[in-house]
C-alpha cells in the first residue's frame, strides 16, 4: 500500500461537507442522521494512490458514471485523474470539477451528432468509437478529432460483462482505424473493456492478447497508435456475493497480469506506447457506504407453508442499491451488533418483488432485536448509488449525498 501523497489534509475531528441538497425535513447539514450516502474523501484519494503505485505512468481517468458527485469529482481531479465520460452533461461536470479538456475523453461508443458536436465545442478531442458510421459522425462534428477504437471482449469471469453492445472484432478495428485516418481524424488509440467487477485475471490476459494482435496488424497498415486504454473492470473488494459470501477477486494476479501485458505491449509497438485505465467501482465502492433504518422486521409464512423473517430496509434497489441482482453489501447494526442474530431475507421499501437481496432466496444473519427506525449502514455501496436510482418510485427520493474526512475513515456512527 502506497502512503499518501500530502494531499487532502487529516483532521482531528471528520469535516462533514454538502456535495449538493442534503438537507432534508427536521436535519441539519452538519450532522446528518436521516438517509444518505457517505463518502470518504481520505479513502478515495489513498485508494487512486495506491493504483498508481501498482501500475505506475498509467494515466487513470475515472469513469465519471460510477459516482457523479461533485466534491468526489474535485477530490480525483485535484489529485491528478482524468475523466472518462459519456455524455456532454458529464463532461460539463468534470469541467466543473476542475478537470482539463485534454484530461476528459468520451468514452461513450454510442453517441448521436449533437452529441459529438456538444462535446468538440467543450474542448473535448478523443473520442471512443466502434463502427464505421460512428466515425463518420465524428469527422463530421468534431474535425480532426482522436479517436480509439473499442475492441470487444467476452466479459467472461465479470459480473456484468459489457460483452454485446460495445467493442468490434480486430479485422473491424483495423478497418475503423483505416477509415478514421482517411477521414482526417487521428487513429489513437485502441480499447477493451473486460466486463464490470472482473474476477479473473484471464480475462485480462485475452484481452491484452488481442491488442496484441490488433497492434501488429496496424503496424501492417502504417498505423502506430501512441496509446492503449485498458478500460474499467477492477474490482472493489468488499461485495459479498449473493449468499453473503465474500467475494475475493485476486486483486494482485490481476495487477500482475496488467504490468506485464503492458510491457509486452509496448515491446510490440513501433512507438512508446502510453496505458490508460477507466477505474469506476474499484476507486470509490468500498469507501462509500449508505446509512439507513429499519422499516421493520418481520415473521410470515410463504407460499411454500414455511416461516421465514423478511428484514425491510429504507434503501434498496431503487434508491441506490440496484447492483443487488449480482452482488450483496456487509451491514453493520450500531448497538446490536451482540444481540442474538436470527436469519431473514433482507429488502428494500419499495412494492417491487425485485427488490430484495439475492433474489429473495437468501437469508442473511440480523439482530433478532431490531426495531423500525433503528439505523443500520450498507458497506461497499460507493459505486453507482447516486447515479443508479430513480426519481421517485413509489415516492422515495434519491439518497443524498455526504462527503467527510477523518482520521478514521468512513465514519460507521
Amino acid at each position: 500500500m502506497s502512503a499518501l501523497k500530502g494531499r487532502g489534509e487529516r483532521r482531528d475531528k471528520p469535516q462533514i461537507t454538502r456535495t449538493r441538497d442534503t438537507t432534508l425535513p427536521g436535519t441539519s447539514v452538519g450532522a446528518p442522521t436521516t438517509d444518505h450516502i457517505r463518502y470518504d474523501l481520505t479513502g478515495i484519494e489513498h485508494q487512486y494512490d495506491t493504483l498508481l503505485s501498482e501500475l505506475p505512468g498509467t494515466d487513470v481517468c475515472f469513469a465519471l458514471k460510477a459516482c457523479p458527485v461533485d466534491e468526489v469529482l474535485r477530490c480525483l481531479a485535484d489529485r491528478g485523474a482524468g475523466f472518462d465520460t459519456a455524455s456532454p452533461a458529464e463532461i460539463r461536470q468534470a469541467l466543473q470539477a476542475g478537470a482539463r479538456p485534454h484530461r476528459i475523453h468520451y468514452g461513450n461508443t454510442i453517441k448521436s451528432d449533437h452529441d459529438i458536436a456538444a462535446a468538440h465545442r467543450l474542448g473535448v478531442r478523443t473520442f471512443a468509437t466502434d463502427s464505421l458510421e460512428d466515425v463518420t459522425a465524428i469527422a463530421e462534428n468534431a474535425p480532426g478529432a482522436r479517436v480509439f477504437c473499442r475492441l470487444a471482449t467476452s466479459g467472461q469471469g465479470a459480473l456484468w460483462g459489457l460483452n454485446r453492445k460495445f467493442g468490434c472484432d480486430p479485422e473491424d478495428a483495423v478497418r475503423i482505424m483505416a477509415a478514421a485516418r482517411s477521414a482526417g481524424l487521428v487513429p489513437a488509440g485502441l480499447s477493451v473493456h473486460v466486463g464490470s467487477q472482473q474476477m479473473t485475471g484471464e480475462a485480462w490476459q485475452q484481452a491484452l492478447d488481442t491488442l496484441a494482435g490488433t497492434l501488429l496488424a496496424l503496424a501492417g497498415r502504417g498505423i502506430v497508435p501512441d496509446h492503449v486504454n485498458l478500460g474499467g473492470g477492477l474490482p472493489a473488494l468488499g461485495y459479498l456475493d449473493r449468499r453473503g459470501t465474500p467475494l475475493d477477486p485476486p486483486l494482485d494476479k490481476i495487477l500482475t497480469v496488467l504490468r506485464e501485458g503492458m510491457e509486452h505491449l509496448n515491446g510490440l509497438a513501433a512507438a512508446p506506447l502510453r496505458f490508460v485505465l477507466e477505474p469506476g467501482r474499484h476507486l470509490v465502492a468500498d469507501h462509500g457506504a449508505v446509512r439507513a433504518h429499519v422499516v421493520r422486521l418481520t415473521e410470515r409464512t410463504g407460499p411454500d407453508g414455511r416461516p421465514a423473517r423478511w428484514l425491510y430496509l429504507s434503501a434498496g434497489k431503487f434508491n441506490g442499491l440496484y447492483e443487488m441482482d449480482q452482488v450483496t453489501h456487509p451491514l453493520v447494526f450500531p448497538g446490536r451488533e451482540t444481540d442474538e442474530h436470527v436469519p431473514a431475507i433482507v429488502a428494500g421499501p419499495t412494492c417491487d418483488g425485485d427488490d430484495a437481496y439475492g433474489g429473495g432466496r437468501h437469508p442473511a444473519s440480523v439482530p433478532r432485536t431490531l426495531a423500525s427506525g433503528d439505523p443500520v449502514w450498507i458497506l461497499s455501496a460507493g459505486a453507482y448509488a447516486p447515479s443508479y436510482t430513480t426519481q421517485g418510485f413509489n415516492g422515495i427520493r434519491p439518497l443524498p449525498c455526504v462527503c467527510v474526512r477523518g482520521p478514521e475513515g468512513l465514519p460507521l456512527t
